[in-house]
Formats: C-alpha cells, sequence, structure tokens
C-alpha cells in the first residue's frame, strides 16, 4: 500500500475543499491515488466544499458565551440567512462561541482548536458543514470581554436559537455588587447599546480622525450659512457637543427611560448597590457589518447569458 505523506493529504485537501480526515481515508481507499482519491470523496458529497468556498458569504450569525467574568461574541458567515435557520448551523455556531470562549480572539487559533466532541479541528468541521449544508461559510472573527472581578452581560437582538442572532452585546461591569445587580444594569446597558449602536466608551476611546472628520463636516456647514468666523466657531462648539452625545456610548440618552445619561443609570445603579460601578467595555457584533454583500440581478445574469 502506497504511503500517505501529510504532503499528499495537504494537496487533497486544497483540491477537493473536504476535511484532513475524510481526505486521509479517501487516500487510504484509493491506495494514495489522488485523482482516484478526489473521485471518492466527489461521491460521498465531500468534494464540493472547494468551489463553495469562493462565494460571498455576508449573511449568517453572531453569538455570544458567557462564563461569570467573562464572555465571548463570534460571527459565523454563511451565503444566505435561510441558513441561519439551519439547526445543523446554529448548533456550529453555539459550539465555535463555546470554542472561542475558551481558546481567545484570534480565528487562527480556533480554527486549529479541536471541535468539541470531535478528533477533528474547527476548521474541518467547518469544511464538512459547508459540505453537508451547500454554502459557503467562515469564522469572521471573535472578541472577548473579560473583567477583574464583577460580570460580563449579554443581550441578543433578533435572537433565532439560545445566545444567538442578528446582533449580540456584551458588557463588562467592574464592581462588588451582587451578581443580580449587574446582570440586570448589564442587561439593559446592552439593550441600549444594541439599539443606539455606539462609536465608543467614552470621549477618549473616540477615533481622533473620526471627530476630526466630523468638525470639518460642520464647518463647511456653518460657513454656506455666511456667518462670520467667530460666530462659527462658537456654532461648531454646540454642534460637537451633540455629536459627542450621539455617538459615545457615557454621553448617550438611555434608550429605556429616554431621559437619563447612561453614565448617570450606572451612577444611580452603583448608588443603590452602595459599591462602585463601572462599565470598562462593551462589544456590539453585527451580522455582516462592514462586508459587501452580493446582490443578485436575475435579469442581469439571463442577459448575459443569452449575450444580449
Amino acid at each position: 500500500m502506497a504511503q500517505i505523506t501529510a504532503a499528499l493529504v495537504k494537496e487533497l485537501r486544497e483540491r477537493s475543499g473536504a476535511g484532513m480526515m475524510d481526505c486521509k481515508k479517501a487516500l487510504s481507499e484509493n491506495d494514495g491515488n489522488l485523482e482516484a482519491a478526489i473521485d471518492w470523496l466527489r461521491t460521498k458529497g465531500l468534494a464540493s466544499a472547494g468551489k463553495k468556498q469562493s462565494r460571498v458569504a455576508a449573511e449568517g450569525l453572531v453569538a455570544v458565551k458567557t462564563s461569570g467574568t467573562k464572555g465571548t461574541a463570534v460571527e459565523i458567515n454563511s451565503e444566505t440567512d435561510f441558513v441561519a435557520r439551519n439547526e445543523q448551523f446554529q448548533g456550529l455556531v453555539g459550539d465555535i462561541a463555546g470554542v472561542a470562549l475558551a481558546n481567545g480572539d484570534d480565528v487562527d487559533a480556533i480554527a486549529a482548536a479541536i471541535y468539541p466532541g470531535s478528533s477533528k479541528t474547527v476548521a474541518e468541521t467547518v469544511t464538512d458543514a459547508i459540505a453537508k449544508i451547500g454554502e459557503n461559510m467562515n469564522i469572521r472573527r471573535a472578541k472577548t470581554v473579560e473583567v477583574e472581578n464583577g460580570l460580563v452581560a449579554s443581550y441578543v437582538h433578533g435572537s433565532v436559537a439560545d445566545g444567538m442572532g442578528k446582533i449580540v452585546v456584551l458588557v463588562g461591569l467592574k464592581s462588588d455588587a451582587s451578581a443580580d445587580v449587574l446582570a440586570g444594569l448589564g442587561k439593559q446597558l446592552a439593550m441600549h447599546i444594541a439599539a443606539a449602536n455606539p462609536a465608543s466608551l467614552s470621549e477618549d476611546d473616540l477615533d481622533p480622525e473620526m471627530i476630526e472628520r466630523e468638525k470639518q463636516v460642520q464647518m463647511d456647514k456653518a460657513r454656506e450659512s455666511g456667518k462670520p468666523e467667530a460666530i462659527i466657531e462658537k456654532m461648531i462648539v454646540g454642534r460637537m457637543r451633540k455629536y459627542l452625545e450621539e455617538v459615545v456610548l457615557l454621553h448617550q440618552t438611555f434608550v429605556i427611560d429616554g431621559e437619563s445619561k447612561v453614565s448617570a443609570v450606572i451612577a444611580a445603579a452603583a448608588k443603590e448597590a452602595g459599591t462602585p460601578i463601572e462599565l470598562v467595555e462593551f462589544v456590539r457584533m453585527e451580522v455582516g457589518e462592514g462586508l459587501e454583500k452580493k446582490e443578485d440581478d436575475f435579469a442581469a445574469e439571463v442577459a448575459a447569458a443569452a449575450g444580449v
């Protein structure tokens, strides 16, 4: 029997898109013959994943896993929203979120980790799922929030299954307050973040380029009014203050009551708990944000095929 080398397995994986264990089995079944192994994988429905991996994946799910003072959010993309309702895909997303909680934010490290209850890696399991479900999918990103003491709370908007949906939020609260107090406050803050989509936690965290760009826009708008530069400068101060109230979390008006500033809500909760509460970090993750989604134009496709 021919020797099944790592290089041969690697080549088969690259050509077929199938998982490592499936490639090893295919080569063993076909005495190391690469072409025969590809045909074997095709008959098993395992070699189709390779072609699918070139297709745009901008839908899917985001998920969260928390454990006391630590929580992780992940995004797993698919080609269509329909797959998000697939129970197999949902199970995959939930398991990968658990792997991310244990292994950190690095996507390569998550992909290389062993998939729960399996001898395969996460990457191999995803490749297998591509072949079975029939759509390209990938692990896009992961982000962890952790506090020294206190609680990491979470919220899922548009939930389709436990801990996953279209928008997820993690909130890290540093405090000696009880878990019940922090959980209630954390959920409300997370709901606010999901709705208001702040750009940063505090003014100090806001991207300086973002501030400068907004300031320039407001100055250009003010100059169109024809007012003197001295007046414009005073106008900009007010407009930038309003801008910061819109994009900085601690300055935003709390969506739950429509009146209080978020910073005041936290201060009030701390006073009632009798101990300081600090919002140290948050993560808001939405499916497909920043990705260019493919827009299908069936009429254009037909016209192109017909040579029109």
